[in-house]
């Protein structure tokens, strides 16, 4: 009677006839045949391989610096098996041999790395890591996705000496912030001021220029009533000079106007060569 395998979508499978590898299976389901009664059919083997994303963590590293500072170092690598046959026959673990590459790749990244280096620029191990590795691990059917660097840990004197400069880090950037934010409020502060100003000196300027222009129009009203006074008094005069009984009846007019006033007086003046009662012609 045949039995029934089933592969899941988290795995691959590795049929094997007889100890020979003759396919990959994918997901789904597969019979496996019968022997016959004398037992001369092939004799097939499943074995299956997860291919899901999984983790790895190297603990504690003791590795030396370029500058011979010892520390020890942490790192998770995440991976995948891509190529289930070359996992499973190109080396005899590939987890055990990925654990070895990395912690030799970390060794040779940090040997080359001082320790200001490894603080400032964690990154770099991560960097050197994958360079150095991804390569030999395709080899063994495996793609690291991502290693990076867990923990760091120094000496005791000298993790206490970091946390100070680490903590004067701390001080210098909030200091630094605290400037800044100083600084533009001060910029803020002197920016409105020159506007206040701005708006000062425009409104003060807007003033003086409609007062002028008040000003210069009230002289140009006065001087066109000056003019027309001018012009009617020319008119007058013409007018007097063309006809001298107008200007005589004027005299009249005024003379009436002022005897009117009984403090007023009036000079008449005669010629003195006329008598009173006498003639010019007598």
């Amino acid at each position: 009677m045949n039995k029934e395998v089933f592969v899941k979508e988290t795995h691959r499978g590795l049929w094997y006839e007889n100890g020979v590898l003759q396919r990959v299976l994918e997901p789904g389901r597969y019979e496996i045949p019968d022997r016959g009664w004398r037992g001369r059919g092939p004799l097939v083997e499943i074995t299956l391989v997860d291919v899901r994303e999984r983790e790895l963590t190297i603990k504690g590293q003791e590795i030396l610096t370029a500058d011979k500072v010892a520390i020890r170092v942490s790192i998770v690598v995440q991976f995948k098996v891509t190529d289930p046959k070359a996992a499973m026959h190109n080396v005899e673990s590939f987890e055990e041999r990925l654990y070895s590459d990395v912690q030799l790749a970390a060794r040779r990244s940090l040997a080359t790395m001082t320790l200001e280096e490894i603080l400032t620029n964690r990154n770099r191990l991560s960097e050197d890591i994958l360079a150095d590795v991804k390569e030999a691990a395709q080899g063994y059917g495996v793609a690291i996705l991502r290693a990076d660097v867990k923990d760091l840990i120094f000496p005791g004197n000298l993790q206490e000496i970091m946390n100070r400069v680490l903590a004067a880090e701390r001080q210098s950037q909030a200091q630094l912030v605290e400037a800044r934010t100083r600084a533009e409020v001060q910029r803020i502060e002197a920016a409105a001021a020159a506007d206040v100003s701005r708006v000062t000196a425009e409104s003060a300027a807007a003033a003086r220029r409609a007062q002028a222009e008040a000003e210069a129009e009230a002289h140009g009203i006065r001087t066109d009533a000056d003019v027309a006074a001018l012009r009617l008094r020319a008119e007058a005069a013409r007018a007097y000079s063309d006809h001298p009984a107008l200007l005589r009846l004027r005299e009249l007019e005024v003379m009436a106007e002022l005897a009117k006033a009984s403090t007023a007086r009036l000079y008449i003046g005669f010629d003195k060569h006329v008598r009173p009662g006498q003639g010019e012609d007598s």
